[in-house]
């Protein structure tokens, strides 16, 4: 008897170890699909954790990590006093529930009660099957597998990440962003309600399709709650009167181009992606690019991009005037462009850099031919001599070419290569970059020209733009030096003492200017206007013209684009105090090496209207002011804010009649073009 219990007691253990392993064995093989858990909306959020722009799963659904930290713990005592009571008690099957459900539906001859725990409907989520007696049973294996692999807290966190809360949206953090507007953290009473009782039947209860069955939901989950001490009856009666959201609020959309490239790079495996921009400057940029597109000849659309000269952060890139513009899914800040003379300042840096020239150097502007290129500048006049920084600052052509000729087209293109922001250059024979290059004869990109403005901006050292908070780094081994940080600093003096856009306050004569060096470029056929600048703390690129390529006739940087650049630093340094420097001084010991020996003698010299000086104008009278110098060769021409003034047949003199009030850049030029300048600003009386 005894050895038959023996040998009986034996086999029932042996049983039970073979039971066990086959158990372990087929938990092993056959471990629940926690992935799709870990599959989240990828969320790109500003340097601040403030977020940008959010996009679906490749599911379609809108799905967010959820911490626990981040959750009203009222919201999870609730949601478990309805759904599952005794939680933190049971080993993923609560035993007394479905033992009563059980009897209950052999007894009614029909299931009333699910005895579901939130493990058990976690498991579903993970692997969604019919409602039937064989899903159960599987439920229940699948709770005890998720029961020896996850603590309770990441049971909740993976439970409140996948609830199906109607349509598309899944997870408690959707939901409240799609329906409140806010985080989980903050909800309501009926607010918390409603998102208890959503998963139950998430279709037929969504409050954006059906109010009555949601509203009649979320009074059955406050009469549990109020009958188990969980909300004081006067309290579910308030909740229950509160008005029932019916429509779903968006999610971000900002910085669409740039998040969507960021999101789709190999480098991106979490949920949330920590970018370098900035909101507050994004959302700026974009309402500008908005309403200069608006103001521009129609299919016109334009792209801006902020970049932090310290760190080389972007701070805000617009790849077009929105999704819906003609071509506006296209990140044009990507778009090969031909530069125009935006590359200019890099050329003279590189001149200067090599003792060529410098700032004062007097250099001709005469028609010349280069083999069989025979450039103009862009108003198909020529100046004479002039000084190297009036040419830069008034763009003409003939210097910049001559001085690429002196320094050698291949070697700028290695130079600028060298920074991460190539030159596309056109097919051509000899495969060698040409002198077309100082002209913008060449494609690039608006973050290419971030690159290069941005280094102009630190003292002629390159580095690669950063986009994210992982990579962000401006150390020696990721720059390139490209010139001095003097010769970097005359070019910025240069570009600052630019001519002042017609109609704005010249920063010299202001205090509340932002100072701010910029050059303005206009491709071949007016396919593109830009403008690009930098101040202390910014560098600018501002593009505008048709995405398709087609010419815009008569449409300049400086009229399109540089507006654009100019109210964009306006925005960043609103409520900031101007600090005016003084004015660039003609060097004491200017390189004597000129590209054409000439006799330089004195030049030009305004004596009315001299510089600071205020005007009165008078709304009555069109008589003008007669503008006078003396010194240089007569013969003079004179100019305001860039446009032409005419000679008055009977006095021979230059009558200026100016139309509107604000400050102008007076420019004369005499018979070997020299220059000189006054600002002035026009104020109307009577």
């Amino acid at each position: 008897m005894h050895a038959a219990a023996k040998r009986y007691g034996r086999k029932g253990l042996i049983g039970a170890a073979f039971l066990i392993a086959f158990i372990s064995f087929g938990d092993l093989l056959f471990p629940p699909p926690l992935h799709r858990g870990e599959a989240y909306s990828p969320l790109a959020v500003d340097r601040e954790g403030r977020w940008l722009h959010a996009f679906t799963t490749p599911e379609g659904r809108w799905r967010f990590a959820v911490d626990l930290n981040d959750i009203d713990p009222i919201f999870v005592e609730r949601l478990l006093a309805v759904e599952d009571k005794r939680f933190y008690g049971h080993a993923g099957v609560d035993v007394a529930a479905l033992a009563r459900a059980s009897l209950d539906a052999v007894r009614t001859g029909r299931i009333r009660s699910g005895a579901s725990t939130i493990t058990m409907q976690t498991a579903r989520l993970l692997e969604p099957r019919p409602r039937t007696v064989p899903s159960k049973l599987i439920e229940i294996v699948r709770a005890a597998q998720l029961e020896r692999r996850l603590s309770k807290r990441e049971i909740l966190e993976l439970y409140l990440t996948l609830a199906p809360y109607g349509g598309n949206l899944e997870g408690v953090r959707a939901a409240s962003l799609a329906y409140f507007g806010k985080e989980p953290s903050r909800l309501t009473d009926a607010e918390q309600a409603l998102l208890i009782a959503l998963p139950q039947a998430p279709e037929a209860r969504r409050p954006d399709r059906s109010v009555k069955r949601a509203t009649d939901a979320r009074a059955k989950i406050l009469k549990k709650l109020a009958a188990s001490g969980a909300l004081t009856p006067e309290r579910a009666r308030e909740a229950q009167s509160a008005p029932l959201v019916s429509t779903r609020n968006p999610f971000p959309r900002s910085a669409y181009h740039t998040t969507r490239r960021l999101v789709q790079s190999e480098n991106f495996t979490k949920g949330v992606l920590e970018t370098s921009l900035d909101l507050a400057i994004q959302h700026e940029a974009e309402r500008l690019v908005r309403a200069h597109a608006a103001q521009a000849q129609a299919g016109a659309t334009a792209s801006l991009m902020v970049i932090a000269n310290d760190t080389r952060e972007v701070r805000a890139s617009v790849g077009s005037s929105g999704v819906t513009a003609p071509g506006g899914w296209i990140d044009l800040t990507r778009a090969v462009r031909s530069p125009g003379s935006t590359l200019k300042p890099l050329i003279y840096a590189l001149a200067f850099e090599d003792g060529l020239v410098g700032p004062d150097t007097v250099i001709d502007d005469m028609p010349r031919a280069f083999g069989d290129y025979a450039p103009e500048n862009f108003d198909r006049t020529f100046r004479g001599e002039v000084r190297v920084k009036d040419a830069l600052q008034h763009s003409l052509n003939l210097p910049a070419v001559s001085l690429l000729d002196r320094l050698g087209a291949p070697r700028f293109a290695a130079l600028i290569k060298s920074t991460g922001a190539p030159l596309r250059n056109a097919a051509r024979a000899d495969k060698q970059p040409g002198l077309a290059l100082a002209l913008g004869g060449a494609g690039m990109t608006a973050q290419d020209l971030g690159v290069l403005y941005a280094a102009l901006a630190n003292g002629g050292e390159a580095h690669p733009l950063q986009w994210t908070s992982a990579t962000t780094t401006t150390d020696a081994s990721t720059g390139r030096r490209l010139f001095s940080e003097e010769n970097a600093a005359r070019i910025a003096q240069i570009l600052k003492d630019a001519p002042a856009l017609a109609g704005r306050a010249p920063s010299a004569l202001s205090t509340s200017a932002p100072r701010v060096a910029f050059k303005t470029g206009t491709s071949y056929g007016y396919r593109d206007a830009w403008a690009a600048g930098y101040n202390d703390d910014y560098t600018v690129i501002a593009w505008v013209g048709r995405a398709d390529g087609a010419p815009r006739p008569g449409v300049t940087g400086r009229k399109a684009a540089a507006p654009l650049l100019m109210d964009m630093f306006d925005a960043l340094t609103a409520g900031e105090q101007g600090v005016n420097e003084a004015p660039s001084r003609e060097e004491a010991n200017p390189p004597a090496i000129a590209l054409r020996a000439g006799v330089r003698g004195s030049g030009p010299e305004i004596v009315f209207p001299r510089t600071g000086v205020e005007l009165f104008a008078s709304n009555e009278s069109d008589r003008g002011f007669s503008l006078a110098a003396r010194g240089g060769v007569q013969n003079y021409r004179w100019y305001v804010s860039g446009a032409p003034v005419s000679v008055d047949a009977t006095s021979g003199r230059a009558i200026w009649r100016p139309d509107k009030p604000g400050f102008y850049d007076v420019l004369v030029v005499d018979g070997r073009g020299r220059q000189a300048r006054s600002k002035v600003r026009v104020r109307l009386s009577g």
